[in-house]
């Protein structure tokens, strides 16, 4: 019991000098031991690392869960170490009310057979996207999470126990200046003439007392400074591993961008798919006369799919009342044919149309009368419409 007594008021006393040391640097009464430029610069680069880190963490787990209610609902599951329960997804919950509504309002239906067409396709999304959310967390936010959690914790306790070291070290430089300067004083030899003999032998004495006071701040500060040194070293260690972990940081990330990379392939084609369902149901709205997404080529299935052209089908382009066009009665005009070189890879979505693969070259030309947004293309004995948007005309 003695012994803890002990040492509870040594680390009392520890920790008022250190806070007086503190408080005296705040108000410059005292001086400051300072870090070189290059572990300032460390310390710097850690503190931008965590901050930014943090962001970027949060702000991925609202773009794989936006509702704030589901992300707490998460976090406390993984604080109490317990598995977060399956979730529908909102495309999975649209697919079955749509199901719901195509059960009730008529399967057999143009509208009921679309909703259970659209329904299919959003609950492929759905799962999609599930594999998504699962991949980005394992992949990225995890790393991030165990930075946070783990390394950054670990370096910010050898912090703190750098500033208690630099505290300790600044506290005995202190006190050291104080001594030599009592010492100094203390050893002024007094006038006999003006000083009794009584109070030259106190002075001596006092001399000797700071003499002693001076050596025991001297082995204070020499045991501080291996301190402060040795904790200097491991701190420095553990803030060049930062670019460690920048390296990690940008492997995950990598892994994010082909898991979101691969769940928007997934979606366009699933889109793709339905858009080219619903072009064969009659009495059905398909396809747009503005260009928006083209399909995905077949050979790159990671391509930047948003930024090629739909073409609306061929069954949006007949007029009412119009009879399909007979390409085998089709003659090329005299002049006005051109070489154009494909795209995109183009299915047909019927034999009116003509599949095209990317980088071949065919031959084109238009009809009077006929859609601007398409074209007739040959192609050795192969003849059927072609979408103007998946051509490059050459001269």
């Amino acid at each position: 019991m003695d012994f803890n007594m002990k040492k509870l008021a040594s680390d009392a006393g520890i920790f008022f000098t250190r806070a007086v040391q503190f408080t005296e640097e705040k108000f410059g009464q005292a001086e400051k031991t300072e870090l070189d430029a290059h572990f300032e610069n460390l310390l710097a680069r850690a503190d931008s690392t965590k901050s930014w880190t943090e962001r970027i963490l949060r702000q991925t787990e609202v773009l794989l869960q936006p509702n704030p209610s589901a992300r707490v609902e998460e976090f406390l599951y993984e604080k109490l170490d317990r598995k977060v329960p399956s979730r529908v997804t909102n495309g999975e919950l649209l697919a079955q009310y749509m199901a719901e509504a195509a059960g009730e309002l008529g399967a057999t239906t143009p509208y009921g057979k679309t909703l259970l067409k659209v329904s299919e396709a959003e609950k492929r999304l759905g799962a999609a996207e599930r594999d998504f959310i699962h991949t980005a967390s394992v992949s990225f936010l995890t790393p991030l999470r165990n930075f946070l959690e783990g390394d950054w914790k670990t370096i910010s306790k050898e912090r703190r126990l750098l500033q208690n070291r630099r505290l300790d070290l600044d506290a005995c430089k202190a006190r050291l200046k104080k001594a030599k300067a009592a010492e100094a004083k203390a050893t002024t030899v007094p006038d006999f003439q003006e000083t009794r003999p009584r109070n030259y032998i106190l002075s001596a004495s006092a001399s000797a007392l700071w003499n002693d006071e001076v050596d025991k701040a001297e082995q204070e500060l020499r045991v501080a400074q291996t301190e402060f040194d040795r904790q200097a070293e491991v701190t420095r260690l553990l803030l060049e591993g930062i670019s460690s972990t920048h390296v990690n940081h940008l492997r995950c990330l990598h892994e994010f961008v082909k898991s979101q990379t691969t769940y928007y392939a997934q979606c366009y084609r699933h889109m793709l798919d339905l858009q080219k369902q619903l072009g064969r149901f009659p009495g059905t709205f398909v396809g747009t006369t503005e260009p928006t997404s083209p399909p995905l080529s077949t050979t790159s299935p990671t391509t930047a799919a948003a930024t090629m052209p739909v073409v609306p089908t061929v069954a949006s382009l007949a007029t009412p009342g119009e009879a399909p066009l007979c390409l085998e009665e089709v003659a090329p005009p005299a002049s006005g044919t051109r070489k154009a070189r494909v795209l995109y890879d183009y299915e047909a979505a019927d034999s009116s149309e003509l599949a095209l693969l990317a980088d071949e070259l065919i031959t084109v030309y238009s009809l009077p009368g006929m859609d601007p947004d398409w074209l007739i293309g040959e192609r050795g004995n192969k003849k059927g419409k072609v979408p103007v948007t998946y051509l490059e005309l050459l001269s």
